[in-house]
Protein backbone atom coordinates (compact mmCIF):
# COMPACT_ATOMS: atom_id res chain seq x y z
CA UNK A 1 0.00 0.00 0.00
CA UNK A 2 1.21 3.56 -0.87
CA UNK A 3 0.97 6.92 1.43
CA UNK A 4 -3.13 6.90 2.35
CA UNK A 5 -5.27 9.42 0.96
CA UNK A 6 -5.20 12.26 3.79
CA UNK A 7 -8.73 12.85 4.77
CA UNK A 8 -8.30 14.64 8.13
CA UNK A 9 -7.46 17.83 7.82
CA UNK A 10 -9.39 18.84 10.91
CA UNK A 11 -6.86 16.93 13.12
CA UNK A 12 -4.04 18.76 11.42
CA UNK A 13 -2.89 20.16 8.20
CA UNK A 14 0.48 19.82 6.48
CA UNK A 15 2.59 22.87 6.14
CA UNK A 16 1.93 24.81 2.91
CA UNK A 17 5.09 25.41 1.08
CA UNK A 18 5.36 28.83 1.32
CA UNK A 19 4.89 29.03 4.86
CA UNK A 20 7.75 26.84 5.34
CA UNK A 21 9.99 28.48 2.57
CA UNK A 22 8.67 32.20 4.94
CA UNK A 23 9.67 30.30 7.94
CA UNK A 24 13.23 28.89 7.46
CA UNK A 25 15.56 32.17 7.78
CA UNK A 26 14.46 32.36 11.21
CA UNK A 27 15.46 28.42 12.01
CA UNK A 28 19.23 29.97 10.38
CA UNK A 29 21.17 32.69 10.16
CA UNK A 30 18.23 35.12 11.11
CA UNK A 31 18.19 33.92 14.63
CA UNK A 32 18.33 37.09 16.80
CA UNK A 33 15.88 37.85 19.67
CA UNK A 34 13.52 40.47 19.10
CA UNK A 35 13.99 42.38 22.05
CA UNK A 36 17.15 42.81 21.48
CA UNK A 37 18.24 45.87 20.05
CA UNK A 38 21.19 44.90 18.21
CA UNK A 39 20.69 44.39 14.09
CA UNK A 40 19.96 40.52 14.81
CA UNK A 41 17.21 41.57 17.18
CA UNK A 42 15.82 44.34 15.08
CA UNK A 43 15.79 41.82 12.15
CA UNK A 44 13.84 39.18 13.98
CA UNK A 45 11.27 42.57 15.67
CA UNK A 46 10.87 43.36 12.34
CA UNK A 47 10.00 40.05 11.35
CA UNK A 48 7.63 39.56 14.17
CA UNK A 49 5.30 42.46 13.48
CA UNK A 50 5.29 41.64 9.79
CA UNK A 51 3.66 38.69 11.07
CA UNK A 52 1.30 40.16 13.22
CA UNK A 53 -0.04 42.62 11.36
CA UNK A 54 -0.56 39.69 8.57
CA UNK A 55 -2.71 37.75 11.22
CA UNK A 56 -4.34 40.85 11.88
CA UNK A 57 -5.26 41.33 8.23
CA UNK A 58 -6.82 37.87 7.67
CA UNK A 59 -9.14 38.77 10.52
CA UNK A 60 -9.46 42.69 9.70
CA UNK A 61 -8.26 43.68 13.14
CA UNK A 62 -5.34 46.03 14.79
CA UNK A 63 -2.14 44.40 14.96
CA UNK A 64 -2.01 45.53 18.82
CA UNK A 65 -5.26 43.40 19.26
CA UNK A 66 -3.17 40.02 17.97
CA UNK A 67 -1.69 38.25 20.71
CA UNK A 68 1.21 35.18 19.61
CA UNK A 69 0.67 31.95 21.71
CA UNK A 70 1.71 28.27 21.64
CA UNK A 71 -1.57 27.02 20.18
CA UNK A 72 -5.31 26.98 20.16
CA UNK A 73 -5.06 25.79 23.79
CA UNK A 74 -2.89 28.09 24.67
CA UNK A 75 -5.42 31.32 23.14
CA UNK A 76 -8.40 29.51 25.15
CA UNK A 77 -6.86 29.46 28.42
CA UNK A 78 -5.46 32.75 28.25
CA UNK A 79 -9.06 34.09 26.97
CA UNK A 80 -10.99 32.35 29.43
CA UNK A 81 -8.99 32.36 32.21
CA UNK A 82 -7.57 36.26 31.54
CA UNK A 83 -11.08 37.28 31.72
CA UNK A 84 -12.28 35.05 34.80
CA UNK A 85 -9.51 36.44 36.61
CA UNK A 86 -9.85 40.08 35.53
CA UNK A 87 -13.16 40.16 36.57
CA UNK A 88 -13.95 37.76 39.53
CA UNK A 89 -14.92 40.82 41.50
CA UNK A 90 -17.60 41.47 39.59
CA UNK A 91 -18.78 38.26 39.34
CA UNK A 92 -17.93 34.45 38.85
CA UNK A 93 -20.20 33.01 36.15
CA UNK A 94 -19.44 31.94 32.62
CA UNK A 95 -21.71 30.51 29.78
CA UNK A 96 -20.27 28.07 27.46
CA UNK A 97 -21.81 25.70 25.48
CA UNK A 98 -21.74 21.19 25.70
CA UNK A 99 -19.99 20.91 22.50
CA UNK A 100 -16.97 23.23 23.21
CA UNK A 101 -13.52 21.41 22.43
CA UNK A 102 -11.72 20.00 25.94
CA UNK A 103 -9.42 23.23 25.79
CA UNK A 104 -12.77 25.31 26.62
CA UNK A 105 -14.27 22.72 28.76
CA UNK A 106 -11.79 21.52 30.94
CA UNK A 107 -10.34 25.22 30.90
CA UNK A 108 -14.51 26.04 32.53
CA UNK A 109 -14.07 22.81 35.23
CA UNK A 110 -10.55 23.91 36.28
CA UNK A 111 -12.15 27.43 37.19
CA UNK A 112 -15.07 26.02 38.91
CA UNK A 113 -13.08 23.58 41.00
CA UNK A 114 -10.45 25.50 41.64
CA UNK A 115 -11.57 29.16 42.09
CA UNK A 116 -15.07 28.78 42.74
CA UNK A 117 -16.65 29.93 38.93
CA UNK A 118 -20.16 29.03 38.63
CA UNK A 119 -20.37 27.33 34.68
CA UNK A 120 -24.11 27.24 32.81
CA UNK A 121 -23.26 24.91 29.72
CA UNK A 122 -25.95 25.83 27.39
CA UNK A 123 -27.28 22.68 24.86
CA UNK A 124 -27.14 22.17 21.60
CA UNK A 125 -30.06 21.18 18.93
CA UNK A 126 -30.05 17.87 17.30
CA UNK A 127 -27.87 19.33 14.32
CA UNK A 128 -25.35 20.53 16.94
CA UNK A 129 -26.10 24.22 16.85
CA UNK A 130 -26.89 26.88 20.17
CA UNK A 131 -29.74 28.50 20.04
CA UNK A 132 -29.09 32.18 20.76
CA UNK A 133 -32.12 32.37 22.86
CA UNK A 134 -31.12 29.92 25.70
CA UNK A 135 -27.81 31.78 25.87
CA UNK A 136 -29.93 34.54 26.59
CA UNK A 137 -31.59 32.69 29.51
CA UNK A 138 -28.16 31.57 31.22
CA UNK A 139 -26.76 35.42 31.41
CA UNK A 140 -26.99 36.32 35.13
CA UNK A 141 -25.96 39.62 36.74
CA UNK A 142 -22.81 38.10 37.45
CA UNK A 143 -21.91 36.64 33.82
CA UNK A 144 -18.28 38.09 32.90
CA UNK A 145 -17.82 35.71 29.64
CA UNK A 146 -19.78 33.57 27.25
CA UNK A 147 -17.27 31.05 25.14
CA UNK A 148 -18.90 29.85 21.69
CA UNK A 149 -16.62 27.93 18.63
CA UNK A 150 -17.32 29.58 15.57
CA UNK A 151 -17.80 26.17 14.38
CA UNK A 152 -17.23 22.31 15.52
CA UNK A 153 -14.35 20.39 15.19
CA UNK A 154 -15.88 16.95 14.68
CA UNK A 155 -19.26 17.72 12.72
CA UNK A 156 -18.47 21.33 10.95
CA UNK A 157 -21.35 23.16 12.44
CA UNK A 158 -20.91 27.34 12.47
CA UNK A 159 -22.53 28.71 15.54
CA UNK A 160 -25.14 31.80 14.93
CA UNK A 161 -21.81 33.87 16.23
CA UNK A 162 -22.54 37.09 14.82
CA UNK A 163 -26.53 36.58 17.38
CA UNK A 164 -24.74 35.70 20.11
CA UNK A 165 -22.08 38.24 19.99
CA UNK A 166 -24.54 40.88 20.32
CA UNK A 167 -26.42 39.20 22.96
CA UNK A 168 -23.27 39.76 24.88
CA UNK A 169 -22.25 42.86 24.08
CA UNK A 170 -26.05 43.98 24.94
CA UNK A 171 -25.81 42.18 28.06
CA UNK A 172 -22.00 43.95 29.02
CA UNK A 173 -20.42 40.66 29.05
CA UNK A 174 -17.21 39.61 27.24
CA UNK A 175 -17.58 37.32 24.09
CA UNK A 176 -14.74 34.66 23.00
CA UNK A 177 -15.20 32.55 20.66
CA UNK A 178 -12.68 29.52 19.70
CA UNK A 179 -12.44 29.72 15.95
CA UNK A 180 -9.36 27.28 15.46
CA UNK A 181 -11.19 25.13 12.95
CA UNK A 182 -12.73 28.45 10.96
CA UNK A 183 -10.07 30.43 10.21
CA UNK A 184 -8.74 30.33 6.70
CA UNK A 185 -11.94 27.79 6.24
CA UNK A 186 -14.97 30.66 6.19
CA UNK A 187 -14.67 33.88 6.58
CA UNK A 188 -13.41 35.35 10.32
CA UNK A 189 -13.33 39.24 10.13
CA UNK A 190 -14.01 39.70 14.22
CA UNK A 191 -16.05 43.57 13.00
CA UNK A 192 -18.40 41.08 11.22
CA UNK A 193 -18.78 38.32 14.15
CA UNK A 194 -18.59 41.22 16.91
CA UNK A 195 -16.34 39.07 19.47
CA UNK A 196 -14.21 40.37 22.22
CA UNK A 197 -11.71 37.26 21.90
CA UNK A 198 -11.03 34.74 19.24
CA UNK A 199 -8.65 31.83 19.21
CA UNK A 200 -6.47 30.66 16.39
CA UNK A 201 -4.35 27.73 16.03
CA UNK A 202 -1.89 27.41 13.23
CA UNK A 203 -1.33 23.64 12.75
CA UNK A 204 -4.82 23.98 11.18
CA UNK A 205 -4.19 26.63 9.15
CA UNK A 206 -0.83 25.14 7.52
CA UNK A 207 1.12 26.43 9.62
CA UNK A 208 3.38 24.28 12.35
CA UNK A 209 2.13 22.60 15.13
CA UNK A 210 3.19 24.80 18.45
CA UNK A 211 1.90 28.21 17.44
CA UNK A 212 -1.77 30.29 17.42
CA UNK A 213 -2.71 33.15 17.99
CA UNK A 214 -5.41 35.43 19.92
CA UNK A 215 -7.32 38.08 19.08
CA UNK A 216 -7.94 40.69 22.68
CA UNK A 217 -10.65 43.52 21.16
CA UNK A 218 -9.22 47.10 22.65
CA UNK A 219 -10.45 47.80 25.78
CA UNK A 220 -10.92 44.31 26.92
CA UNK A 221 -9.13 43.37 30.42
CA UNK A 222 -7.17 40.03 31.04
CA UNK A 223 -4.67 38.68 33.34
CA UNK A 224 -1.93 36.70 31.98
CA UNK A 225 -1.56 33.19 33.01
CA UNK A 226 2.01 32.95 31.87
CA UNK A 227 3.89 35.30 33.94
CA UNK A 228 7.85 36.75 33.19
CA UNK A 229 8.70 39.26 30.61
CA UNK A 230 6.72 41.93 29.22
CA UNK A 231 6.56 39.98 25.60
CA UNK A 232 2.97 40.46 23.86
CA UNK A 233 1.97 43.47 25.93
CA UNK A 234 2.40 42.30 28.85
CA UNK A 235 -0.09 39.52 28.39
CA UNK A 236 2.04 36.38 27.12
CA UNK A 237 5.95 36.38 28.62
CA UNK A 238 8.43 34.16 26.63
CA UNK A 239 10.81 35.16 24.08
CA UNK A 240 8.81 34.95 20.66
CA UNK A 241 8.93 31.90 19.04
CA UNK A 242 9.84 34.17 15.61
CA UNK A 243 10.13 31.12 12.86
CA UNK A 244 6.59 29.57 13.56
CA UNK A 245 5.21 33.18 14.40
CA UNK A 246 6.39 34.56 10.73
CA UNK A 247 4.66 30.75 9.73
CA UNK A 248 1.75 31.99 10.85
CA UNK A 249 1.73 34.90 9.61
CA UNK A 250 2.22 33.81 6.28
CA UNK A 251 -0.17 31.18 6.52
CA UNK A 252 -2.49 34.13 7.47
CA UNK A 253 -1.87 35.41 4.33
CA UNK A 254 -1.50 32.70 2.12
CA UNK A 255 -5.41 32.21 3.32
CA UNK A 256 -6.73 35.58 2.85
CA UNK A 257 -5.65 34.77 -1.10
CA UNK A 258 -6.89 31.57 -1.67
CA UNK A 259 -10.02 31.59 0.95
CA UNK A 260 -12.91 32.49 -1.81
CA UNK A 261 -12.08 30.02 -4.37
CA UNK A 262 -11.19 26.98 -1.92
CA UNK A 263 -14.14 27.52 0.07
CA UNK A 264 -16.04 27.05 -3.28
CA UNK A 265 -13.75 23.88 -4.05
CA UNK A 266 -13.87 22.10 -1.16
CA UNK A 267 -17.65 22.39 -0.94
CA UNK A 268 -17.63 20.77 -3.89
CA UNK A 269 -15.54 17.81 -3.24
CA UNK A 270 -17.24 17.40 0.25
CA UNK A 271 -20.63 17.28 -1.42
CA UNK A 272 -19.32 14.97 -4.43
CA UNK A 273 -17.89 12.79 -1.35
CA UNK A 274 -20.84 12.59 0.51
CA UNK A 275 -23.20 12.18 -2.72
CA UNK A 276 -21.48 9.37 -3.72
CA UNK A 277 -21.68 7.34 -0.63
CA UNK A 278 -25.47 8.28 0.00
CA UNK A 279 -26.43 6.91 -3.32
CA UNK A 280 -24.68 3.74 -3.43
CA UNK A 281 -25.18 2.77 0.03
CA UNK A 282 -28.04 3.02 2.21
CA UNK A 283 -27.99 3.55 6.04
CA UNK A 284 -26.19 6.86 5.94
CA UNK A 285 -26.38 9.52 7.91
CA UNK A 286 -24.75 13.03 8.53
CA UNK A 287 -23.89 14.64 11.62
CA UNK A 288 -24.28 18.53 11.61
CA UNK A 289 -26.10 20.90 10.12
CA UNK A 290 -26.70 20.48 6.68
CA UNK A 291 -25.93 23.88 5.63
CA UNK A 292 -24.50 26.26 8.16
CA UNK A 293 -21.56 24.08 8.40
CA UNK A 294 -18.08 24.16 7.51
CA UNK A 295 -17.02 23.49 3.82
CA UNK A 296 -14.79 20.92 4.12
CA UNK A 297 -16.30 18.77 6.91
CA UNK A 298 -18.08 15.79 6.41
CA UNK A 299 -19.14 13.46 9.53
CA UNK A 300 -21.00 10.02 8.96
CA UNK A 301 -22.41 7.19 10.11
CA UNK A 302 -22.85 3.98 8.41
CA UNK A 303 -25.70 1.70 9.69
CA UNK A 304 -24.59 -1.46 11.12
CA UNK A 305 -21.04 -0.55 11.42
CA UNK A 306 -18.49 0.64 13.69
CA UNK A 307 -16.43 3.46 13.30
CA UNK A 308 -13.18 2.57 14.51
CA UNK A 309 -13.47 -0.96 12.45
CA UNK A 310 -14.06 1.24 8.83
CA UNK A 311 -10.60 3.01 10.23
CA UNK A 312 -9.27 -0.96 10.00
CA UNK A 313 -10.80 -1.83 7.48
CA UNK A 314 -9.63 0.85 4.58
CA UNK A 315 -6.11 2.01 5.37
CA UNK A 316 -5.38 3.52 2.54
CA UNK A 317 -7.57 6.49 3.86
CA UNK A 318 -6.11 8.76 6.64
CA UNK A 319 -9.44 9.95 8.16
CA UNK A 320 -11.33 9.60 12.10
CA UNK A 321 -13.88 9.04 13.91
CA UNK A 322 -13.89 12.52 15.67
CA UNK A 323 -11.90 14.46 17.29
CA UNK A 324 -8.50 13.60 17.10
CA UNK A 325 -8.21 14.72 20.77
CA UNK A 326 -10.29 11.96 21.45
CA UNK A 327 -8.53 9.65 19.18
CA UNK A 328 -8.72 6.16 20.97
CA UNK A 329 -11.72 6.61 23.36
CA UNK A 330 -14.26 3.80 22.90
CA UNK A 331 -16.52 5.77 24.48
CA UNK A 332 -19.04 7.43 21.84
CA UNK A 333 -18.22 10.84 21.09
CA UNK A 334 -19.28 13.59 23.71
CA UNK A 335 -20.54 16.10 21.18
CA UNK A 336 -22.29 13.85 19.42
CA UNK A 337 -23.94 12.45 22.57
CA UNK A 338 -24.70 16.19 23.47
CA UNK A 339 -26.65 16.45 19.60
CA UNK A 340 -28.74 13.99 20.91
CA UNK A 341 -27.61 10.67 18.94
CA UNK A 342 -27.84 7.10 20.02
CA UNK A 343 -25.09 5.48 20.77
CA UNK A 344 -24.91 2.97 17.88
CA UNK A 345 -24.93 6.00 15.51
CA UNK A 346 -22.11 8.27 17.29
CA UNK A 347 -19.94 4.56 17.47
CA UNK A 348 -20.48 4.43 14.03
CA UNK A 349 -19.16 8.12 13.08
CA UNK A 350 -16.28 8.77 11.18
CA UNK A 351 -14.99 12.72 10.28
CA UNK A 352 -13.50 13.00 6.62
CA UNK A 353 -12.22 16.65 6.54
CA UNK A 354 -11.35 18.04 3.15
CA UNK A 355 -8.58 20.33 2.58
CA UNK A 356 -6.20 22.59 0.57
CA UNK A 357 -4.29 19.74 -1.41
CA UNK A 358 -7.07 17.12 -1.82
CA UNK A 359 -8.15 16.07 -5.49
CA UNK A 360 -11.63 15.46 -7.47
CA UNK A 361 -9.39 11.68 -8.34
CA UNK A 362 -8.79 11.56 -4.54
CA UNK A 363 -12.23 11.95 -3.09
CA UNK A 364 -13.34 9.49 -6.09
CA UNK A 365 -10.90 6.80 -4.76
CA UNK A 366 -11.62 7.46 -1.01
CA UNK A 367 -15.20 6.84 -2.21
CA UNK A 368 -14.17 3.63 -3.45
CA UNK A 369 -12.09 2.42 -0.31
CA UNK A 370 -15.01 3.38 1.91
CA UNK A 371 -17.48 1.48 -0.25
CA UNK A 372 -15.63 -1.52 -0.25
CA UNK A 373 -14.73 -1.55 3.18
CA UNK A 374 -18.35 -0.71 4.42
CA UNK A 375 -20.11 -3.73 2.29
CA UNK A 376 -17.07 -5.77 3.59
CA UNK A 377 -18.24 -4.85 7.39
CA UNK A 378 -21.57 -5.19 6.62
CA UNK A 379 -21.26 -8.65 4.98
CA UNK A 380 -19.17 -9.96 8.06
CA UNK A 381 -21.67 -8.44 10.30
CA UNK A 382 -24.85 -10.40 8.89
CA UNK A 383 -22.97 -13.53 8.54
CA UNK A 384 -24.14 -16.42 10.69
CA UNK A 385 -22.12 -17.02 13.93
CA UNK A 386 -20.88 -20.90 14.46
Amino acid sequence: MGVPIYLDYNATTPVDPRVRAAMLPFLGDQFGNPSSTHAFGRFSWAALERARRQVADLLGCASEEVIFTSGGSESDNLAIQGVAFANRARGRHIVTSTVEHPAVINTCRYLAEQHGFDVTYVDVDHHGRVDPAAVIHAIRPETVLISIMQANNETGTIQPIAEIAGIARAAGVAFHSDASQAVGKIPTRVADLGVDLLTIAGHKLYAPKGIGALYVKGGVELQPIIYGGGQERGLRAGTENVPYAVALGEACKVAAQVLPAEEGRQRALRDRLHEILADQLGGVLLSGHPLERLPNTLNLSFQGVIGSDLLDEVPEIAFSTGSACHAGSAAPSPVLAQMGLSTDVALGAVRLSIGRYTTEAEVDEAARHILRGVRSLRRRSESPRE
